[in-house]
């Protein structure tokens, strides 16, 4: 027969199934991985205007991260963040897969109501940072896509990369796309996370607008600063 421990188990497997099997279940995740990713995303934009800061802080900012707690911790925050985009996308082709299957035969003549732009195109939008985010990776952090990369030198490396017009252009629509895909998302996350009334609406959209503002001006600001001048 099977021991109380191992009952106990069972159940809670078979309830974290049924969880994650639940379109809540998948809403909760997607809302909670969307956190963690927004946090990394205002963290990643307020530590790089160290930019304007200069090379010497920008590059000391850079060595911290690769050497905190004796270089466990920037390895620690990738595990979190690929766990976080793997689940991310999981649960948003889960979603996407179900929503299609409760409407097996699609409108005759669609015209949106309640739904914006924003929302409209958020599945494409995250495709599009997916493709980014691996490029970014290998332009800024590997270097392989950098025609003039200098290991450990991260403002010779970004000043340099965004003096290449095009590139300067891919960063530019990549961060417009991001503020489409965060506008949505953190309106969505707040909603599933309950914050959802008549009266606070408003609030909650000039939140979710502040917030999505907030990482545009700071990311653009980085390519058009070097494109202008302003940061040699």
């Amino acid at each position: 027969m099977p021991t109380a421990t191992a009952m106990s188990k069972g159940r809670a497997t078979g309830e974290t199934e049924s969880f994650l099997s639940a379109t809540v279940g998948k809403k909760v995740v997607m809302a909670a991985t969307g956190l963690i990713l927004f946090g990394f995303v205002i963290g990643h934009m307020l530590g790089n205007l160290q930019l304007y800061m200069g090379a010497e802080a920008l590059n000391a900012y850079a060595l911290f991260l690769r050497t905190f707690l004796h270089g466990g911790g920037i390895w620690i925050a990738r595990t979190v963040l690929l766990a976080s985009v793997v689940l991310h996308i999981w649960a948003m082709t889960s979603l996407t897969l179900v929503n299609r299957r409760a409407r097996a035969v699609g409108y005759r003549q669609w015209k949106p109501r309640e739904s914006t732009y924003a929302s409209r195109t958020m599945r494409w939008s995250g495709v599009f940072l997916l493709a980014f985010i691996i490029y970014h990776l290998l332009h800024f952090t590997t270097g392989d896509a950098h025609p003039d990369f200098i290991p450990g030198d991260v403002y010779h490396n970004v000043v340099s990369g965004f003096q290449v017009v095009p590139v300067s252009i891919v960063y530019i629509l990549a961060t417009l796309c991001l503020a489409l895909h965060l506008f949505h998302g953190s309106w969505s996350m707040l909603q599933t996370l309950g914050l959802n009334h008549p009266r606070y609406n408003r609030l909650r959209n000039v939140i979710c607008v502040g917030l999505a503002a907030l990482v545009v001006v700071g990311n653009l600001s980085f390519p058009v600063a070097v494109l202008t001048g302003l940061v040699r």
